[in-house]
């Protein structure tokens, strides 16, 4: 997969979406209603940032139900990736808003994936059948 570096970091530029980003790296998937919570955004404004995310190739996401969850897209770089990491230790070395974020995250109720025999990855998406949500 081929990521445009400069989209990249044009999309790291902005703080919800490379704290959206990190997370994604930190839970593997997270529903809307997840990131929004966690990074105290509106539900509009989270969805805007997550399409020019998908838009840019660096997430991928599915539909559970009435849900739609996001992941970092399993075929991102290793530069890519390499680069989140590296941002996501310099983010928690040096504010607390990812930390708050991620206690926002842990102590969100009734959290998709807490459901007992709930897995995105087993759920089978149909992207010609469901489409985007965003």
């Amino acid at each position: 997969m081929m990521i445009d570096p400069d989209g990249f970091v044009q999309a790291l530029a902005d703080g919800t979406r490379l704290r959206a980003l990190v997370l994604l790296r930190c839970e593997e998937w997270l529903c809307v209603c997840e990131l929004t919570a966690a990074l105290d955004v509106s539900q509009p404004k989270m969805s805007r940032h997550l399409a020019a995310l998908r838009a840019l190739g660096l997430v991928d996401d599915a539909r559970i139900a009435n849900r739609v969850f996001y992941r970092l897209h399993p075929e991102l770089p290793q530069w890519a990736r390499d680069v989140l990491e590296r941002l996501a230790e310099g983010l928690m070395n040096t504010t607390a808003d990812l930390a708050t974020a991620r206690h926002r995250l842990d102590r969100f109720p009734n959290r998709p994936l807490q459901r007992p025999g709930f897995s995105p990855a087993d759920a089978a998406v149909d992207r010609g059948e469901i489409g985007h949500a965003v």
